[in-house]
């Protein structure tokens, strides 16, 4: 869900980019100055898709998403980028593109792609690929990424990649990932008697878990869960995958929820929230609200992605060293994301291998760019959490040894999380549609102590076949 068109509501903090002259904001996001077919600026370059771009051949690339002013230390690492990355490409101009509040809020991002006003590089969720495709956005990039123009590329999960595939055509590069896990707050495990390195593994030690935090008293919930804004359905449907089910068939055009998997994620959360009193009165959570209730030590646990917790230091005044993570319980699936670059579609062969480039450098090379974790350090950003990391191989070697050695935070508190890495597996199909479904289910369980779980979930198998038969 986290990276479906709901995210967070596209919080802010999406990887952006620089201009390497003007370095101001311009214009929004959805505004390009590219010729939508045009050629570069001067120099023929080559013709060959597969070879990288002439240095010779000079280039703009607008890019969205550009760091506000108001982030200092982020928009001062992308100005070093741009000013690295033109030691090697002076030909190429980084025109960076900011505006205020969310880079790409569900409606603007739904008018750009209609309009065709995207920059020439443009930031997406896994999940906006179809609503990309649908309306003739994205340039196919198959032919343009190689081992020569991406050195690191056999080092990228393929999982990963195929996000951004579509009948085996890649249209995006990843800027990162997650999966999701149990996120906790390890003081209060500690007064529970619960052991914080050792997070619950399945659903009913989560429950066992919840009940001891709760006894707590002082109005402290032991486990949290969303039921409004679709984060519900998106939670439902992370329990789903963690027991090894899954709401939507493989087909994608019919639902499989309502079966015994489906009712025992149902009667687990509705048995915490009524016969153990461990999921607290106060009910249709959304985004934001667990987070907050955590950070204060108000909840012991919630699923979540290990982002969450940059949030709740940077915005709600947090501790690293007061959060853990385990796997998602179950542990058979999990709801995995992320979100990366795509190219518009229609721009010249330049345009796009100077795109590439710039992507490489600045997202899909360990050491450099957002991977700088010495720099970041130095610049009093994160380093320690496990994700975004969509490295294999040697790459995934060298990089977790540089997020350990420049760490910020207590990297050990996320040990059981990373050594029991769980598959991840996409977002369903109309997974906004199907989530705002689903909602209904998870207010029904958490604010009915009489709910009728066997007509919740028929009623919503019928709502969610009706929002498949449209694709």
């Amino acid at each position: 869900m986290r990276s479906a068109r709901f995210r967070r509501t596209r919080r802010a903090g999406a990887i952006t980019l620089v201009s390497a002259l003007t370095l101001t904001a311009l214009a929004a996001c959805g505004t390009s100055s590219s010729d939508d077919g045009g050629g570069s600026e001067g120099g023929s370059g080559s013709s060959d898709p597969a070879a990288p771009l002439d240095p010779k051949t000079k280039v703009t690339i607008t890019i969205d998403c550009m760091p506000p002013a108001a982030k200092a230390a982020e928009l001062k690492e992308w100005k070093e980028d741009v000013k690295e990355f033109n030691k090697k490409y002076p030909n190429v101009t980084v025109d960076g593109r900011s505006t205020p509040g969310q880079c790409l809020e569900p409606p603007r991002f739904t008018a750009m792609l209609k309009a065709k006003s995207q920059p020439d590089v443009f930031y997406t969720y896994f999940t906006d690929l179809p609503q990309v495709l649908d309306n003739d956005g994205a340039e196919d990039i198959t032919a343009y990424v190689n081992d020569k123009t991406v050195p690191a590329l056999k080092d990228i999960d393929p999982n990963v990649l195929g996000q951004l595939k579509h009948e085996n055509k890649l249209y995006g590069l990843p800027t990162s990932n997650y999966t999701m896990g149990l996120l906790i707050n390890r003081k209060l495990f500690e007064k529970a008697g619960l052991d914080p390195d050792n997070p619950p593994r399945t659903w009913g030690e989560v429950r066992t878990a919840a009940k001891k935090i709760s006894d707590l008293g002082d109005g402290i919930a032991g486990f949290g869960e969303y039921s409004a804004g679709n984060t519900g359905g998106w939670h439902f449907t992370a329990q789903m995958y963690s027991l090894g089910g899954d709401v939507v068939d493989p087909s994608g055009k019919k639902a499989a929820f309502n079966d015994e998997l489906g009712k025992q994620v149902a009667e687990n959360l509705h048995a915490m929230r009524w016969k153990d009193e461990s999921m607290g009165k106060t009910q249709l959570l959304k985004w934001g609200d667990l987070q907050k209730q955590i950070a204060t030590d108000k909840l012991g646990m919630f699923l979540a992605a290990p982002d969450d917790i940059t949030y709740m230091v940077q915005q709600l005044g947090a501790d690293y060293e007061n959060f853990g993570m385990g796997p998602i319980p179950g542990e058979k699936n999990t709801l995995a994301g992320g979100n990366s670059y795509m190219i518009k579609k229609g721009i010249s062969p330049d345009k796009v291998k100077a795109a590439i480039a710039w992507l490489d450098f600045q997202n899909l090379t360990v050491g450099e760019g957002q991977f700088n974790w010495e720099r970041k350090k130095k610049d009093d950003l994160p380093v320690g959490l496990p994700q975004p990391n969509f490295w294999l191989n040697e790459s995934k070697t060298k990089d977790d040894a540089a997020r350990i050695e420049h760490a910020t935070m207590p990297v050990e508190n996320f040990k059981a999380f990373m050594d029991a890495p769980v598959p991840g597996k996409a977002e369903p199909p109309k997974a906004q549609e199907v989530y705002k479904v689903l909602d209904n289910v998870m207010s029904g369980i958490l604010t009915n102590k009489d709910a009728d779980i066997d007509k919740l979930l028929d009623t919503a198998e019928q709502q969610v076949n009706q929002v498949l038969a449209t694709q």
